[in-house]
């Protein structure tokens, strides 16, 4: 009978459990990227087939074209708009909330070192 590199031997009737293969956080990731770059890939694939097999004239299909990518080109400026807009309110809440932090640590070490309440 053949025996494992490294296994240990076990008693007689006794059932092992295969060890738990630790799972990779990095390799989760990268599967997902790989995912979305196949279904973007599939996407434009798509597109492509459907331009190319339109009952349009070549001259409507490159102004079909245009006007998408113009439309997407907006909608995208319109997002990367938001994006910092809610950043930048993100930034001062979290400003504002670190300032009213160090306000009350300033506060409680005022009381600690007893410099009373009515200076606080």
């Amino acid at each position: 009978m053949w025996k494992a590199r490294g296994a240990k031997p076990r008693p007689i009737g006794e059932r092992s459990m295969p060890e738990p293969i630790p799972v990779q956080a990095e390799g989760r990731e990268e599967e997902g990227t790989n995912l979305f770059a196949w279904f973007l890939t599939g996407a434009f694939i798509g597109a492509v087939v459907t331009v190319l097999y339109s009952p349009r004239s070549g001259k409507e299909n490159r102004q079909f074209i245009a006007e998408k990518a113009q439309q997407s080109k907006e909608a995208i400026s319109d997002s990367a708009r938001d994006m910092v807009d809610t950043s930048r309110e993100m930034f001062e809440r979290g400003r504002k909330l670190v300032e009213d932090a160090a306000e009350l640590f300033d506060r409680g070490r005022k009381l600690v070192r007893g410099d009373g309440p009515e200076d606080v």
